[in-house]
């Protein structure tokens, strides 16, 4: 555990030295057109820097750089053990950085220091590691054959990856991707958000020191509709990779269609049920699980439990302890090691956030807890967690994802009802289950049309389970084994002996 103070962080942001040029065949440059956007910190409004506004000409500098590469074996052919002990070191230079990048994260996109100190880089690491560690444990198949044939089923590097990641957690979502991405051989090309790209920009460096040959791993920063558009576009780009929004999910969708063909696995919305029933073994664990589902990253979370399902029995008793448990969660300086709620990322998001909080007003849900912003004299973007109860599951803010701290308490009288108002929105990434019944929470588990399912908890798991989401969530899978198979083409070689 560090013992940095908000002091000492606050010294170390001002020494700190920015780099904001894209990195292409292991050299930092400036983007073709020299272009570049602001980067402005969520902290207290600073200006942190200027940033390589990246286009279609540095698109095909990357793509170019990355098919080279990929095509000289220097990385896709290196043995798997090789590429393992490589990812592995990779996964030690975050953690030797971890102060840089954590602090990185937080001036970029506002979250706690303490949560990018001690679960965002760690993840990352983690991410990379696991997955280096797996790639010599992964076999290849034998089909049955008669005799005198032999049926192989191997598995290939797709080639040139694009991989499209989101700010609300850049070097994490990174990095899921980067993973079994690099370890079965391919190169990549990471576009970051534009609101937060800091943390690849550094990355790609640490890449190469690593021992990762220059030109497998180059990072564009950029806006979607010009840099991302490219290469979701570009013929010479054989998978897309893609956390954030539905709505740019299913535009990547059409740029393959008119382009190549190129798989793209997109992880995209979700809008999740966090069901409590009046069985709950332990209701206050319910109550503080709740209100960290919602208020943690600041509500910047696709999985977030946006959506309280309550049965109608226990929500006058229940209700009351989570308003309490959401007291806990203070918006504060993200640059003090005390903080459990930061800034959200722009002023643009916060203003998406309080216009849903007016929409709740609007439709008659009724505001129990926060709903302002605050804390304006610093010149950031922070918005108290904010619950509204009475909400109808026909709502706006309990259909739309708002992706900021605001929660949407519904109640329900049975099993069947609490089913259907939590598969009755386009999304379907994760949900919760509170109750003492395990046969209850088998069948409920079941019946909810969700990736991910967690029972007397919030947000469980680790690297070996997939994460991913069924409709309008999107498709594919990051993390565990799975996550391979978006990186590799399947080949069966038939041989007449």
């Amino acid at each position: 555990m560090t013992t940095l103070t908000r002091a000492d962080w606050e010294q170390r942001a001002r020494d700190l030295k920015i780099e904001g040029r894209a990195y292409i065949n292991g050299e930092y440059t400036d983007a073709v057109s020299g272009e570049t956007f602001e980067c402005i910190s969520p902290v207290d409004g600073r200006l942190l820097g200027k940033i390589a506004s990246c286009d279609a000409a540095d698109a095909q500098r990357a793509v170019d750089n990355a098919r080279a590469t990929f095509n000289s074996g220097a990385w896709s052919r290196l043995a798997p053990t090789k590429r393992k002990a490589t990812m592995i070191r990779f996964a030690g230079l975050l953690k030797q950085h971890a102060e840089e990048l954590a602090l990185l994260e937080t001036l970029d996109m506002g979250k706690p220091i303490s949560d990018s100190l001690y679960i965002d880089v760690p993840g990352a690491a983690q991410a990379l590691s696991w997955s280096g560690e797996a790639i010599d444990k992964i076999y290849d198949e034998v089909a049955a054959t008669p005799h005198d044939q032999l049926g192989l089923v191997t598995r290939e590097p797709v080639g040139v990856v694009g991989a499209i990641v989101p700010w609300n957690f850049p070097l994490m979502m990174a990095c899921w991707k980067l993973g079994p991405a690099l370890s079965t051989g391919n190169s990549v090309i990471l576009k970051p958000s534009e609101k937060s790209p800091l943390t690849a920009i550094r990355l790609a460096a640490l890449a190469v020191e690593a021992g990762i040959p220059k030109g497998v791993l180059n990072v564009l920063p950029g806006y979607g509709h010009t840099v991302g558009k490219a290469l979701a576009l570009h013929n010479d780009v054989d998978t897309l990779v893609f956390t954030g929004s539905t709505k740019i999910a299913k535009q990547l969708l059409i740029y393959s269609g008119e382009s190549n063909m190129k798989r793209v696995w997109l992880e995209a919305g979700g809008k999740s049920p966090n069901i409590v029933f009046a069985d709950a073994p332990d209701l206050q664990a319910a109550a503080e699980a709740a209100a960290g589902a919602i208020a943690f990253n600041q509500g910047e979370v696709c999985t977030a439990g946006s959506r309280l399902l309550v049965e109608r029995s226990i929500k006058d008793k229940f209700l009351p302890l989570v308003i309490e448990a959401l007291k806990t969660w203070k918006p504060g300086n993200p640059l003090d090691p005390a903080t459990n709620v930061g800034a959200l990322v722009d002023t643009q998001q916060m203003n998406t956030v309080l216009s849903y909080i007016e929409s709740g007003h609007t439709d008659g849900a009724k505001l129990v807890a926060g709903g302002k912003r605050i804390l304006q004299e610093t010149g950031g973007t922070y918005v108290e967690p904010t619950i509204f109860d009475g909400v109808s599951n026909a709502m706006k803010i309990a259909q739309e994802e708002i992706f900021g701290p605001v929660l949407s308490v519904i109640t329900f009288d049975s099993a069947e009802e609490a089913i259907q108002i939590a598969n009755d929105t386009p999304y379907g990434l994760a949900a919760a289950v509170w109750t003492a019944d395990i046969s209850k929470a088998h069948l409920t588990a079941k019946a909810l049309r969700a990736g991910s399912v967690w029972v007397n908890q919030y947000d469980g798991g680790d690297m070996t389970a997939p994460f991913g989401g069924f409709k309008q969530s999107g498709n594919g899978r990051d993390k565990s084994l799975h996550a391979f198979d978006k990186y590799t083409e399947l080949k069966a070689t038939w041989i007449k002996l």
